[in-house]
């Protein structure tokens, strides 16, 4: 049993909260700005209405032994003001955000040693403040050792698949690359069902060409159809279905551009690789 907290129950948060709650044996508190009565989580088995306890003020927190960070990755400074209440000697800080600049998003508040760094691919949509929905299989990643083994052991019993992997650095590139074709769902306003166009799957392409490029000159390794297989899986994806930088440009929110693809464009400068498609598309999506 852990006692766990959760930071931002946004989308993501709140299948993980919901999931942990049906395991049940934890202890879970939700930190949030905003009070979060009644929500409902449409699990893939099935609803479940969280009744884990809710914190609003920073001030009221405790240390716990897991403080697991579900903010959007732009957000770290607000995520960060939970911190001096939760973290005590003892905690272990899991970010479970997008992009391959985990530790260094929080290297501002914590040491690099308290922070776990965790791949996330958990397809959910918040379509209404009181109701979040899983709309696929979850999977989850960390870094091999102590801390991600403990992790690992926190989601069994779940329908989490959750694994403490030696190669870290390309299981998170991989889904960056993942990531990376999802931007035109934003510049369009248009859900999947858009990658079966051809020429849309052409841009998509080369979107994550890039993206696998630039991980690849970071140390990641990628197989060469990579391409082919986030394309698929985007025309394999319910047709509807919203990516969250598309539902954040939607609602008029802000946009994990830097950590998404702006990041292979930074990567990219570093490494003398030329990024021109994520680049022009990162700069239409933050001028729009």
């Amino acid at each position: 049993m852990a006692n766990i907290a959760i930071v931002g129950p946004g989308a993501i948060g709140a299948v993980i909260a919901g999931l942990l709650e049906k395991r049940g044996g934890h202890t879970l508190t939700l930190c949030a700005r905003r009070p979060v009565a009644g929500l409902t989580v449409e699990l893939s088995s099935g609803p479940v209405k969280l009744t884990a306890a809710v914190l609003t003020d920073p001030t009221q927190a405790r240390p716990v032994d897991w403080v697991l960070v579900t903010t959007k990755a732009y957000d770290a400074a607000g995520a960060a003001v939970w911190f001096p209440a939760l973290v005590g000697p003892q905690t272990v800080v899991a970010v479970l955000q997008n992009g391959v600049e985990h530790r260094e998003r929080f290297s501002r508040w914590l040491a690099p040693e308290r922070i776990l760094p965790v791949m996330v691919d958990l397809p959910a949509e918040r379509p209404a403040p009181e109701h979040v929905i899983q709309r696929g299989p979850g999977r989850m990643a960390v870094p091999a050792g102590a801390e991600g083994t403990r992790f690992v052991a926190l989601f069994s019993g779940t329908a989490l698949d959750v694994k403490a992997v030696d190669d870290f650095k390309s299981v998170a590139w991989r889904k960056l690359c993942l990531n990376s074709a999802g931007i035109i769902n934003a510049l369009l306003l248009k859900p999947a069902g858009v990658f079966r166009d051809e020429t849309v799957g052409r841009l998509a392409r080369e979107i994550v060409r890039e993206c696998i490029a630039v991980g690849r000159a970071e140390g990641a390794v990628l197989e060469d159809g990579l391409a082919d297989t986030v394309l698929e899986n985007c025309r394999k994806a319910p047709p509807d279905s919203v990516n969250s930088l598309h539902a954040d440009r939607a609602a008029g929110r802000p946009m994990e551009i830097e950590a998404r693809n702006g990041a292979i464009v930074r990567f990219g400068k570093k490494h003398g690789i030329p990024t021109p498609c994520n680049e022009m598309a990162a700069i239409l999506l933050a001028a729009m």
